[in-house]
């Protein structure tokens, strides 16, 4: 068996006994981040059968997604990092998923680009959940202002997304995101690493998004 599968069933099992543990109804998606990974180091994970994978940079998904997602349909790929505006054509063409929506002018360009598409993206906003200056992600004062917005011009949102600050417990901002996202009354939360993952399913993290500890260290 391959370390990737290895590492995915590691990783399951944890989770599983975390939440028996707890007594928690709780069965979250690992979206596997391949970012950086050639696509060989991904495909026993594929041929494995793991459908959600995420990805940081437009142009990377591109190139390493295009030809096996012809083949592998039911393969679900999640932009999980920044997107600028000029990059929101390919974004549509190759994601199924996109984590981090956090301005309006953003979001009208992601509906304008469906539109011509004629696709739906299923869509995260992402909230700075730790008033970082250097983060991406909207105030989250204003979370209800760009979902009200998203929702108007018609944006399938299906959930929050949040990176938390590195140097505190990521525990306080977790249940702080299970909140917001309770009073939108959304269904999925995207949160939680490889360092943090079971500290995310506690709060009602439906997907998390672990890297390292499935692929190994980047290079």
């Amino acid at each position: 068996m391959h370390s990737t599968i290895k590492n995915l069933l590691y990783i399951k099992n944890n989770i599983k006994v975390y939440l028996e543990k707890l007594n928690i109804n709780n069965n979250p998606k690992i979206l596997a981040v391949s970012k950086t990974f050639e696509i060989n180091k991904i495909l026993p994970l594929i041929e494995y059968g793991h459908l959600d994978y995420g990805e940081n940079k437009v142009q990377e998904a591109l190139e390493k997604w295009s030809d096996i997602k012809l083949t592998k349909k039911d393969l679900r790929l999640h932009l999980i990092g920044k997107l600028q505006t000029n990059k929101v054509r390919q974004a549509i063409k190759i994601f199924d998923y996109i984590h981090s929506v956090d301005s309006e002018k953003l979001a009208k360009k992601i509906a304008d680009e469906e539109a011509k598409q004629g696709k739906k993206i299923k869509i995260f906003i992402q909230v700075n959940i730790g008033d970082e200056e250097q983060k991406s992600g909207v105030n989250k004062s204003s979370v209800y202002e760009l979902y009200s917005y998203c929702k108007s011009i018609d944006l399938n949102v299906i959930g929050l997304m949040c990176i938390p600050p590195l140097e505190k417990s990521s525990d306080i901002f977790f249940k702080e995101m299970c909140t917001l996202n309770k009073n939108l009354n959304l269904d999925e939360l995207s949160m939680g690493m490889s360092a943090d993952y079971l500290d995310a399913i506690k709060n009602s993290a439906t997907y998390v998004r672990i890297g390292s500890n499935i692929f190994g260290e980047r290079s």
